[in-house]
């Protein structure tokens, strides 16, 4: 079974040169070759007709199964060389040159990259001087990068100073770095020596980092897979209650929850636990009129107070406008 989602990635790419090469295999043989179940096979099937050699979905894998052998109809289509858009071209080169300035990346991974990135260059033409016009940089993260990834391979300590959205402080702290990792914003995995337990910190909210002579002495911890996300919340954590409307009912969707009971309005009333209640007054406050913390009373209490502050707020600066 993969172990997460970079798994798959990897394994479906091999998938496709092997189904090309054999037209007509079966089910059970392929599953066999690599090592998965055939549900896990026939999953992969399902994501496959939805990839192509087109960025904006074109020209789509023609790939079926009568549960007992696969079909790939267009697999010359698919195999003719690709060819970029002026758009398409523009945002590789832009993206490639800028992981190329970021810190901490491996120099082999770099001239690797600015080599590639020199090949496009020469295919694209034109576009490749428009798009010397375009840059991106990773100004304050980047920095934070190359002391934790400095920090990891050297195995020192770091100290931080942090600001937590959910309290709405900075705090000083020395960490032990377990690791770098990305879901949506980059993150580092560390024990706390302020918490005395593993913690995750999201490196755009380092405020200040410096590296700390004292060696990192982390404790023996089982790494977490994170392809079912970053928040993977425990059966210990407190327990929340979000009554939402129709139009709050994507709550459902992006948080993992429990339970979603139907309302007589169109509306759910989702259970979901989390380490840190206090993190779900944001979304009180987005929901606005189209839901509201139910449970626990000290939340909800906590959510209508920062609502009312903000309304406040509003309130203020349009009195100051008006003067």
């Amino acid at each position: 079974m993969a172990a997460n989602a970079i798994d798959q990635t990897r394994r479906m790419l091999s998938l496709v040169t092997y189904l090309r090469e054999r037209p007509g295999a079966h089910v059970q043989d392929v599953a066999r070759a690599f090592g998965i179940t055939e549900d896990e096979l026939i999953s992969d099937l399902d994501v496959l007709p939805m990839c192509g050699t087109s960025f904006r979905g074109g020209d789509l894998l023609d790939i079926d199964t009568d549960g007992d052998r696969i079909w790939w109809h267009n697999p010359d289509d698919v195999a003719e060389p690709l060819r970029l858009a002026a758009d398409e071209a523009t945002a590789l080169l832009v993206a490639a040159r800028a992981v190329a300035t970021l810190p901490g990346l491996r120099e082999s991974d770099r001239q690797a990259l600015l080599r590639a990135t020199a090949k496009l260059e020469a295919a694209a033409g034109e576009v490749a001087s428009a798009s010397s016009r375009l840059s991106v940089t990773f100004e304050s993260e980047g920095g934070v990068f190359a002391d934790v990834d400095r920090a990891i391979s050297e195995r020192r300590r770091l100290w931080l100073r942090y600001y937590s959205p959910a309290r709405d402080e900075l705090t000083e702290r020395e960490v032990d770095p377990i690791r770098l990792f990305a879901v949506g914003h980059t993150y580092m995995e560390a024990w706390c020596r302020l918490s005395e337990a593993r913690r995750t910190f999201r490196l755009d909210r380092v405020a200040e980092i410096k590296l700390l002579d004292a060696p990192a002495a982390p404790p023996e911890l089982e790494l977490r897979d994170l392809s079912e996300g970053l928040v993977q919340p425990s059966a210990d954590d407190p327990e929340v209650v979000v009554e939402v409307g129709p139009g709050g009912r994507w709550v459902a969707e992006y948080y993992p929850h429990d339970s979603a009971e139907e309302l007589p309005d169109g509306g759910l009333r989702i259970t979901l636990r989390t380490p840190a209640p206090a993190s779900l007054r944001r979304l009180a406050l987005r929901l606005g009129r189209d839901g509201r913390i139910a449970s626990p009373p000290e939340l909800a209490e906590s959510a209508r107070r920062a609502a009312g502050e903000a309304l406040a707020a509003y309130d203020r600066d349009d009195a100051n406008q008006r003067n």
